[in-house]
């Protein structure tokens, strides 16, 4: 099946979307962005997922993510969903729409192409539905991050926040972050890096945890 691997630019496909026809490049811009596919409009696990999303979209937002939906429904049943999701959130009836487009996708065409698609998950007529995927896409279109789950199992919109925390800093500054690791927390130091230049690039020192083995590879430095 198709599909993107990690580095790979994203196709610049152009889509209707309930707030009009998009280029995928031309609305990124220089922002990351997420895209974030579902199974099928007025499901439950969708509904919340998308209420979760628009509820953290201001932590998004910070962080300079421009978020992008995807379903495999028309754009009318997308604006029809779009009231549920909202009062799943209990937002104000004047509210009529979420702070993210959602791509209609009827054909399957962009599932196919992106390799979304999940064999397992099909609908009345024995077609696959969309699996939950998640595309991180850095400033320079590449995949940076790609998360796939089944339909039957909801993401954890705040771990992806914590990774695009985690990719946006390892973008920026040449260190990596350990397991379950949140911003504030100390980072680690790339094991290729020499001792003078961790000293040189981290001030507030470095810190290496003996191990059996001897070996000095479990580095850590406050997070800059």
């Amino acid at each position: 099946m198709p599909g993107l691997l990690l580095g790979d630019v994203l196709p610049d496909f152009e889509a209707e979307t309930t707030t009009g026809t998009i280029k995928l490049h031309e609305y990124l811009g220089d922002s990351w962005g997420i895209l974030f596919s579902h199974p099928r409009d007025y499901t439950p696990v969708c509904t919340t997922e998308l209420g979760r999303a628009a509820r953290l979209s201001a932590e998004f937002s910070k962080r300079g993510i421009k978020m992008i939906a995807l379903s495999i429904d028309c754009l009318e049943d997308h604006h029809g969903w779009t009231k549920d999701i909202l009062a799943y959130n209990c937002e104000e009836s004047s509210c009529s729409s979420l702070p993210f487009p959602i791509i209609a996708d009827s054909k399957r065409e962009l599932a196919v192409a992106l390799g979304m698609l999940d064999p397992d998950e099909k609908d009345k007529d024995g077609l696959p539905l969309t699996a939950r995927c998640v595309f991180i896409i850095g400033p320079d279109k590449r995949l940076k991050l790609s998360l796939l789950y089944p339909a039957t199992t909801g993401r954890n919109f705040d771990e992806i926040l914590r990774v695009v925390d985690s990719l946006q800093i390892t973008a920026g500054k040449r260190v990596a972050t350990p397991a379950d690791w949140k911003p504030g927390d100390c980072v680690m130091v790339p094991p290729n890096m020499s001792e003078e230049e961790a000293a040189s690039l981290f001030p507030e020192g470095v810190y290496t945890k003996d191990l059996p083995s001897g070996k000095k590879y479990l580095r850590y430095t406050p997070q800059p």
